[in-house]
């Protein structure tokens, strides 16, 4: 009996310990996950993803555009007309009006004249009675319908000249509130004027070394609370051999201004922390290594935020260099300070820390 009672407890203990295991193990695997799953959330991942581990040219092209190739999209996805207007050079938004102006008149002349010149009264007097004048006539009656001038030297006669004149007319007054909404979004559009300096640079900062790049605005408006980010991407190697992209956030002396009228160089203290400590030139070409910048700051005239991006290859960093002053030293007439842009990209020799 004595024995008996000894072992209903030992039998009791164990299937309680058996019961616990799998609900144990399962409590261990969510804790295992949880760690997982925090660990990926501190991260630091820019958008590009890890598995960018060819070498590329860059990440961030100069005009701050991303340098990334997307297929298999849709038509009008990829080419974005409103975008594309709004954003590309003068010269070439320029370029288009003009184009599609004279091509629709092209256009609508054509048509003028398959429908017969015989249905423009007062062509005749207009342009020389040859087929390249008589088309020039028609051509000149289309532009003057199109901006809805109409002198009044040629008039559309017929049902079906003077329809296509008023479907010409329409066409035209739909165009120019387009043209028109484009160029006003053009010129309100606030662009941060932003130059970075050609090259960044390693140089002496305090009694360590420092990792500088410098900025300016280029433009009289003024920017208030700018506000700059740099994050450094570069390869790693795992454990089993293969690479994958990491990127760190480098901490700046300042990252704020409240104010922006002059130069200002910005510079990641290179301490026993820092991604980039006992780092050579070598070790950042061998890692494909980038700087990514991301400025952001309040624009004055609109009161918008604006923003821009930039990024330094590893060939584009210079060791041993330290940027020349930009101001003159010296205060003209009228007491104020004098900023020469053209000496953004000066640098001099230096000896490191």
């Amino acid at each position: 009996m004595h024995s008996s009672d000894t072992s209903k407890p030992k039998r009791a203990a164990g299937d309680k310990a058996a019961a616990r295991g799998p609900k144990q193990r399962l409590v261990d695997q969510h804790r295992g996950n949880s760690e997982l799953v925090e660990q990926e959330e501190q991260r630091k991942d820019l958008g590009f993803g890890t598995r960018i581990n060819e070498s590329v040219s860059r990440l961030i092209n100069k005009d701050g555009t991303f340098n990334v190739n997307r297929r298999n999209e849709g038509f009008w996805n990829r080419i974005n007309i409103y975008h594309r207007l709004i954003t590309i050079p003068w010269i070439k938004f320029l370029g288009l009006v003009l184009t599609f102006y004279l091509s629709s008149n092209v256009v609508f002349a054509t048509l003028y004249s398959l429908l017969g010149y015989e249905n423009l009264s007062g062509i005749e007097n207009v342009t020389p009675d040859t087929p390249i004048g008589r088309f020039m006539g028609a051509f000149f009656f289309s532009s003057q319908t199109l901006t809805t001038v109409g002198y009044g030297h040629i008039s559309p006669v017929g049902y079906w000249t003077s329809g296509l004149a008023a479907i010409e007319s329409m066409f035209g007054l739909l165009l120019f509130a387009l043209a028109t909404g484009l160029l006003y979004g053009r010129f309100s559009r606030p662009v941060a004027h932003i130059r970075f300096s050609r090259n960044a640079v390693f140089a002496p900062y305090l009694d360590i070394n420092g990792w500088m790049f410098r900025i300016i605005n280029e433009r009289g408006n003024q920017l208030i609370d700018v506000q700059v980010e740099v994050s450094l991407s570069r390869l790693e190697t795992k454990a089993d051999g293969s690479s994958y992209r990491r990127y760190y956030g480098l901490k700046l002396e300042r990252t704020k201004v409240n104010f922006f009228p002059a130069n200002w160089t910005l510079v990641h203290p290179i301490t026993d922390d820092s991604p980039l400590y006992n780092c050579t030139a070598e070790q950042l070409a061998d890692s494909d290594a980038e700087f990514l910048i991301l400025l952001r700051g309040v624009e004055d005239t609109f009161n918008q935020t604006v923003h821009c991006r930039y990024s330094y290859r590893y060939n584009e960093v210079r060791w041993g260099e330290k940027f020349k002053p930009m101001f003159s030293g010296s205060m003209d007439g009228e007491g104020t300070v004098t900023v020469d842009l053209n000496q953004l990209d000066e640098t001099e020799p230096v000896s490191l820390n």
